[in-house]
């Protein structure tokens, strides 16, 4: 399964390390995943959850807090307050680039964390917490005996999981100041609650709480003999597999082919009104969407391609890939293929080489520009080759177009 690894700007300006684990196909639905206090994005826990995630199907975003991992900054910059701006961040990158997260998931402080941003991630419609304190503040136990001399010297190094981190005055002022319990209330999202009775770093007592505040729908299930870090591989796959299963009825149904087709059968495309606007059209192939919509100029709001638009596209796209498929199978030197097309009515008089002489006709002009060391025999070849792909013989050929009225129920 492919990986994308990038950065992205934090919320006090360092760049920030991410990686997004892909599906084979097409994403169902895509996740936002918070690592455990001083953890990273590529440990066990979260990689294997992330990687299990995208094997059914749910794209996972997985990032590295200020000063952790691969990131920028020093951690002892970073507070809660940061790190829930952070998620709200790579949820902005997700929609900009991708789609917003439906799913946000976090472990540990990570679980507090998603609790904390869920309410600025509008998009997303569930919510899972792993091994999560009811309160951030729950992680000075970890320190206990270091608080008062943080207290009075304003910072003081402590030892987690057997590596030293700094921790400031700012970052236990910070935690002080969240009421994490309130959020959990109004949520109003689905919540997924998962920990193991036998966690000795964060009590089952802290599950009990965010189960009571929150409202439903809300589950819990118990990981049995898990520990705090997920590091047994099998306690990873679990959770994964619960959350696969558990979010599927929050999230959009796959597209699925109605009983009369099969897999060999062309793909139907299916093409709805929004009634969002006078002209607006939802259209859905398989696992794709795109939206439709006529210009301002005719009356529409021009939030999508107009029909003509994505006529010619077609015929771009594949003049274009067949142009590859020839180029690469007989080895020429092409760098890049470029389609541009603009369609137009004309009158039929004017064109000397057409067979209608009345009225008016379609006219479609495409430009293509072939990019590379190319000669000229080359070049010629090429552009005999446009003709040749399938939308374009298509188009100009005889089409029979059936419609039928569907009964209604």
């Amino acid at each position: 399964m492919p990986i994308e690894r990038f950065r992205f700007p934090g919320s006090d300006g360092v760049e920030l390390s991410a990686a997004l684990d892909l599906p084979d196909a097409a994403p169902r639905a895509y996740a936002l995943l918070a690592h455990c206090f001083t953890c990273a994005k590529d440990g066990l826990a979260a990689r294997r959850i992330a990687l299990s995630l995208a094997a059914q199907g749910i794209a996972v975003l997985r990032f590295d807090f200020t000063g952790l991992g691969d990131s920028d900054g020093e951690f002892a910059n970073a507070t809660f307050s940061s790190n829930v701006a952070d998620l709200v961040l790579a949820a902005d990158h997700l929609r900009a680039h991708y789609k917003a997260p439906a799913l946000l998931i976090g472990h540990s402080l990570g679980g507090a964390a998603v609790l904390a941003a869920a309410a600025k991630i509008p998009e997303a419609k569930a919510v899972v917490t792993i091994a999560a304190p009811s309160d951030p503040s729950h992680v000075t136990k970890l320190f206990a005996d270091q608080l008062d001399s943080i207290r009075t010297t304003g910072a003081g190094e402590v030892s987690l999981a057997g590596r030293p981190f700094t921790i400031t005055r700012d970052f236990l002022d910070d935690i002080a100041e969240h009421k994490l319990l309130q959020s959990v209330a109004a949520l109003h999202k689905a919540l997924l609650i998962l920990h193991a009775p036998g966690d000795d770093t964060v009590g089952i007592d802290n599950a009990t709480k965010i189960f009571l505040a929150a409202k439903h729908p809300k589950s819990f299930v118990s990981l049995d003999d898990a520990d705090h870090l997920l590091t047994d591989r099998r306690h990873a796959a679990y959770v994964a597999e619960l959350i696969a299963a558990w979010v599927a009825r929050y999230l959009d149904p796959v597209a699925t082919l109605p009983a009369a087709e099969s897999l060999d059968a062309p793909r139907r495309v299916v093409v709805s009104e929004t009634r969002q606007g006078k002209f607006r059209q939802s259209i859905k192939l398989g696992p794709h969407r795109i939206a439709a919509d006529e210009p301002i100029e005719a009356g529409g709001d021009d939030s999508g391609p107009g029909p003509y638009d994505l006529l010619i596209a077609a015929l771009g796209a594949c003049t274009a890939m067949t142009i590859r498929l020839y180029a690469d199978r007989k080895a020429l030197p092409l760098d890049r293929v470029t389609v541009s097309l603009a369609h137009s009515k004309i009158h039929a008089e004017d064109c000397a080489e057409c067979e209608t002489k009345t009225g008016t006709l379609d006219q479609i002009e495409r430009l293509i520009t072939l990019d590379g060391a190319l000669d000229a025999e080359q070049r010629g070849r090429l552009m005999e080759i446009a003709d040749k792909c399938p939308v374009h013989r298509t188009l100009t050929s005889e089409i029979r177009i059936v419609t039928r009225a569907v009964p209604r129920a």
